[in-house]
């Protein structure tokens, strides 16, 4: 799923730029979750330290609590990969930002074209993302992209055709096959079972006499059958 964070301290701008996303996200059929605030307060530090999948930041420069700025420096401190969008209404500070080591994708004029500026700049972010190891999903009317680092495991509903794509924020149920994805996906990912596909690089520990994966996130599972226990190895 694609988190996009959002904030602005002008509440038209902030719904502006919200019905840009949602119309570009839903018109490309993207799964997203919007994160609106109006000031980099307290909520939105949290946000950046809590661990989620993709992310797509759309920053004010200036609000009344902090500088965006300083803001995108300290999610570049812990955060090397989201994607940093800012938007201003004065082009002498582009210069300003140009200045920082912030590795951030675009900074949009509020005033000045706006609406397809952004456009644009959000089709490059998901250029970005796709760029990464990623799977895309296409699943009825809805388009999953989920970074296979991210992937616990993969597991074969017993009652319907569907299959399940565990990760580290949420699960999910998609009309594919566990054999149709398993050729979507890399070496780092291992068959335990008929129903059950694993990502090796994620396991913390293998209890062969009670067949249990353990994965480094805490979570566990109990299907590892004798078929493919000996060839088990992390």
């Amino acid at each position: 799923m694609l988190n996009v964070i959002v904030c602005d301290d002008n509440k038209r701008d902030l719904d502006r730029v919200v019905k840009l996303v949602d119309t570009f996200m839903q018109k490309n059929k993207y799964e997203y979750k919007n994160h609106i605030y109006m000031d980099f307060n307290d909520d939105f530090m949290k946000l950046i330290k809590t661990k989620m999948s993709f992310r797509i930041y759309i920053l004010d420069i200036e609000t009344p609590s902090r500088s965006g700025i300083d803001v995108a420096r300290e999610i570049r401190n812990k955060d090397l990969d989201s994607v940093i969008i800012f938007l201003t209404g004065h082009d002498e500070l582009g210069r300003v930002i140009l200045q920082n080591d912030l590795m951030f994708l675009s900074f949009v004029n509020k005033f000045d074209n706006m609406d397809k500026r952004l456009n644009d700049v959000l089709h490059k972010a998901i250029d970005l993302v796709k760029m990464k190891r990623t799977i895309r999903i296409e699943d009825g009317t809805n388009t999953y992209i989920i970074d296979l680092n991210d992937i616990l495991y993969l597991t074969k509903e017993t009652f319907d055709r569907k299959t399940t794509i565990k990760t580290d924020y949420t699960e999910y149920r998609v009309r594919k096959s566990l054999s149709t994805l398993k050729e979507m996906l890399d070496d780092r990912f291992i068959q335990t079972h008929r129903a059950c596909i694993v990502n090796r690089n994620r396991i913390s520990r293998i209890d062969r006499s009670n067949r249990m994966i353990y994965f480094d996130n805490g979570d566990c599972i109990d299907l590892l059958s004798d078929k493919y226990k000996k060839e088990m190895v992390i």
